[in-house]
Parts: structure tokens; sequence; C-alpha cells
């Protein structure tokens, strides 16, 4: 499988549907939703238990980073042992329920009503995006693979650089209020929302080729692209209320 048949997602890889003929029963889009369901029900669970949690006096403070940690963690184990999703993506979910749960209660708790103007823009943007995959006014050709794929990377990459810088005491300018952060942040909206198009048409592509279990990994890659659309929409939120506050 060449780069641009590969989605953007990066939990979506080329070995994700090899020997795909070896077992009968088939992956549907039906059981990936499902499956979805399940796992955002488990995040949004540990959420509002986390929010009940600050609102009792209790610190959350290593909530988001023991979660993010943890989550990348799970990550790694599951690109090796696939067969391990089952069990591996709910903990995955839990994971990132603790690291939602935290940076969500400090956003609830600097600017209320945040956290959800930010739910329901993702979910908006997850709906409009899937409309526009359905009735083909976006389509997904090889050549918007590269592009989505590429850029995404890149914007990766600069999220890690500035991880790494922070722990000399160097502050990388996307975490600023400049506009040129906030610039940054949009793009990077923008191209979190077109990986769910990219992570519509493979499924599309693959159901009824891939095997069963494999829903599992297609859920983990939709959970993935959902989830950093979310933080980066949370995140520009948070940034027009500090540089415009009320």
């Amino acid at each position: 499988m060449s780069l641009i048949d590969k989605t953007s997602n990066p939990v979506f890889d080329g070995y994700f549907w090899d020997n795909y003929d070896q077992e009968p029963k088939k992956m549907t889009v039906g059981g990936i939703l499902l499956k979805t369901l399940y796992c955002l029900l488990i995040i949004t669970a540990i959420v509002v238990g986390i929010w009940k949690l600050q609102t009792q006096g209790t610190s959350i403070k290593w909530f988001a980073s023991g979660g993010g940690i943890a989550a990348i963690v799970i990550s790694i184990i599951i690109s090796v042992r696939q067969q391990w999703a089952h069990f591996l993506v709910p903990l995955y979910s839990v994971a990132k329920g603790f690291f939602l749960g935290g940076i969500t209660a400090y956003a609830q708790a600097k600017f209320p009503d945040l956290p959800y103007q930010a739910v329901g823009v993702t979910i908006v943007t997850f709906f409009v995006m899937l409309l526009l995959y359905q009735t083909q006014i976006i389509i997904v050709t090889k050549k918007l693979r590269s592009i989505i794929i590429t850029t995404c990377a890149s914007i990766f990459v600069v999220y890690i650089i500035s991880w790494i810088l922070s722990f000399f005491g160097i502050k990388s300018f996307i975490w600023g209020t400049s506009w040129f952060a906030i610039g940054f942040n949009i793009f990077a909206i923008v191209f979190a929302a077109i990986s769910l198009l990219l992570d519509f048409d493979f499924i599309e592509r693959q159901k009824h080729r891939a095997p069963k279990h494999k829903e599992w990994l297609a859920t983990w890659g939709l959970l993935a692209t959902l989830i950093w659309l979310y933080v980066e929409i949370l995140r520009l939120m948070k940034k027009f209320a500090v540089k415009f506050p009320k």
C-alpha cells in the first residue's frame, strides 16, 4: 500500500489491512459506529467524574498529563499488538477520558461553558464533514490524501518540537494568543476536520473487506481524530476568550 493510499490519521497504517481475507466476518460501518459510541460514553463518564472531583476541591493537576502519557503508551502497544485492540482501545478511551477531563475541567473553571461550546462545534463539524463526504461535494482523491498526510505530519512535528522545547523553559509561539498562534490553531482545526474526510473514505473503501476485529482499530482512529479536533477547537476558544475578555 502506497503512502497516498493511507489515511492522514497516524493510527491507520499500512499493516492495518493486511491479510483481511483470513477471517469470515468482515468489518462494517455499523460495528465501528457502535464501538465508537461505546468508547465515547466511557470518555464522557470519566470527564463528568473529574469535573465533580474538581468542584469538590480535589486536585486534578496530574490527570491531564497522566492520561495523555497513558494514551500514548497504549497507542504504541496497539500499533505492535493489533490482536489486543479489543481491550486496549477501551483502555485508551479511559486514558483519554482522564486527559480530556483534566483540560476541560480547567477550561470550565476559567471559562464557564466553554467546553460545552467546543463539544457542540466538534459535533457539528463531524456531521458537516460526513455530509460533504456522502454528497461528494468534496471528493477524496489520491492527491488530496497526499497533501493532507504531509500537512498533518508537519503539524504533529511542530507540536512535538514545541513539547520538547518546553522542557528547557522555551515557550513556543503556538501556545500564545498572538494572531500568528491563533492562525496556526485555525490551520490545525481545518486539517483535523479534513482528516475526518479521509477516515470516512478509508473505512468506506475497506468495509466488508477487513476482518471484523479490525473495527476496534478503526474506532481507535476515529477517536484519535475526533479528540484532536475537539482539543484544537477548545484551545482556539480559550485563546479568543483570553484575547477578547468580556
